[in-house]
């Protein structure tokens, strides 16, 4: 199979719902997928920089990133996305708190490598959020679908104060 088709040369792509759909590359749903794709590319490099204490880790950020395909698929006709993957996004969310200091101010985005990419991949699902959200407008998502992005990014946020903590690198606080 050739990696290259030649069919998106002049702006255009094709996407899959129940049909094959040719329409131009800055579509607004073209848009949401590639958002997507960015945060899944960021979630591998974030993968690839945790230390051997920190892998404990690699299980859930691979299901993130099979779920986040599950995104696509719901944008373009059905998903196996369900109610279970955001409880457990809900429940890392909990037991990374309870392991954590507790936040008592704003923090900026920083500190170790890791914590630092978790910060940058959850700041491009932020915006994988919103071009979702523009999306609705013409479009229909399931709401799961956001809801899932939106525990992704509060995932991401307690998992970089979770790496940090597990180096000893000080949050820098606002």
């Amino acid at each position: 199979m050739k990696i290259y088709t030649k069919t998106g040369d002049k702006g255009q792509t094709q996407i899959y719902t129940d049909q094959a759909i040719r329409m131009t590359k800055d579509a607004p749903v073209v848009e949401c997928y590639g958002t997507l794709d960015e945060v899944n590319a960021h979630l591998g490099l974030l993968a690839s920089l945790l230390s051997p204490t920190e892998q404990s880790q690699l299980a859930l950020l691979a299901t993130i990133q099979q779920r986040l395909f599950q995104i696509g698929f719901a944008i373009s006709a059905t998903t196996t996305l369900a109610e279970a993957d955001v409880h457990t996004l809900e429940q890392s969310i909990d037991a990374i708190v309870a392991q954590i200091p507790a936040q008592t101010t704003f923090i900026l985005p920083g500190g170790c490598q890791a914590a630092a990419q978790a910060h940058v991949t959850r700041t491009v699902t932020r915006r994988a959020e919103r071009t979702m959200v523009a999306l609705l407008n013409d479009y229909p998502v399931p709401e799961l679908c956001l809801q899932y992005l939106n525990r992704l990014s509060d995932y991401l946020f307690v998992f970089a104060r979770w790496l940090n903590y597990q180096q000893g690198v000080a949050e820098t606080k606002v």
